[in-house]
């Protein structure tokens, strides 16, 4: 191995150390719980570009990441154009489809004990379908456009945000309810003023497990059909042509349009749930 390797492991070791002596010493503090996450994510590019250097591994195995953001640098347009057509159309739209789909669903649930017993295991049953499955099926119905890849965002995050709703709107006690009926509320009125704030926390549990499914389910329906654009379809030919900083570069949208779209999700449920004991704690 080269000193480059070295180098880059001393500064490993050395920025790791200070890391966790500033999560010990100041980690309650704000600017703590923000510094020791960037730091770390600097200490491991800084291994990953010294010991690729140093071991002189081939880039097609695995590009530093000089040469990944060089290949970013000049692809910005190739890549907001793959994340329009896959996040903003497919992902987006199967999100924002089968959540709501989902709340409907789940309240209808909640008032039907038929559906109670027959659409929840229906549902167990198609959530555990991979999508290496439906995907094929669903490209085919619906075209090779982003409709299909909607499509498939919408069978994988229906499920889970069904299930969590479900169990959120029934978490209320018998005393609230009880409450309720002596104020001679309707189901609308209980629901509205009692059952769906409740259930809240449970929705954004569900909300928050469904931002990662979007962006994978979009990105893997690419692979079985798609025009010439798309993050999984650039993938999937960059691949072929051994262009693998591009790869790269297409993950590394992927996991900041992700990281992003949770962190989102993540303002918008401290807003909502303010009155919540776990966002009062933090």
């Amino acid at each position: 191995m080269s000193w480059q390797g070295w180098a880059a492991l001393a500064f490993w070791i050395a920025a790791s150390a200070l890391n966790v002596a500033i999560a010990n010493r100041w980690g309650g503090h704000r600017w703590a719980r923000l510094l020791v996450p960037v730091l770390f994510g600097i200490t491991l590019l800084v291994l990953w570009q010294g010991m690729v250097i140093g071991l002189a591994v081939s880039p097609v195995i695995l590009p530093p990441p000089s040469m990944i953001a060089a290949r970013f640098a000049e692809s910005t347009a190739l890549l907001w154009g793959d994340f329009a057509q896959t996040i903003l159309k497919g992902a987006l739209a199967g999100y924002v489809i089968g959540c709501g789909a989902a709340v409907l669903v789940a309240i209808a649930v909640d008032r039907s004990p038929f559906l109670q017993r027959g659409l929840l295991p229906v549902g167990n049953f198609v959530a555990a379908l991979p999508i290496v499955g439906i995907a094929p099926i669903l490209v085919m119905w619906f075209g090779f456009d982003w409709q299909s890849k909607a499509a498939v965002v919408v069978v994988m995050v229906f499920f889970p945000v069904l299930v969590n709703m479900v169990a959120g709107l029934a978490a209320t006690d018998a005393l609230q309810r009880d409450l309720m009926q002596t104020y001679s509320a309707t189901y609308r009125q209980s629901l509205l003023k009692m059952r769906l704030p409740a259930a809240m926390p449970f929705l954004f549990n569900g909300l928050k497990i469904a931002t990662t499914l979007a962006l994978i389910g979009a990105i893997v329906a690419e692979f079985f059909g798609s025009p010439t654009r798309g993050m999984g379809f650039r993938i999937s030919t960059a691949v072929g042509q051994l262009d693998m900083p591009l790869v790269w570069s297409e993950i590394a949208v992927a996991a900041l349009a992700g990281s992003g779209f949770f962190g989102m999700m993540v303002l918008i449920e401290k807003a909502v749930t303010f009155w919540h004991p776990s966002q009062r704690a933090k």
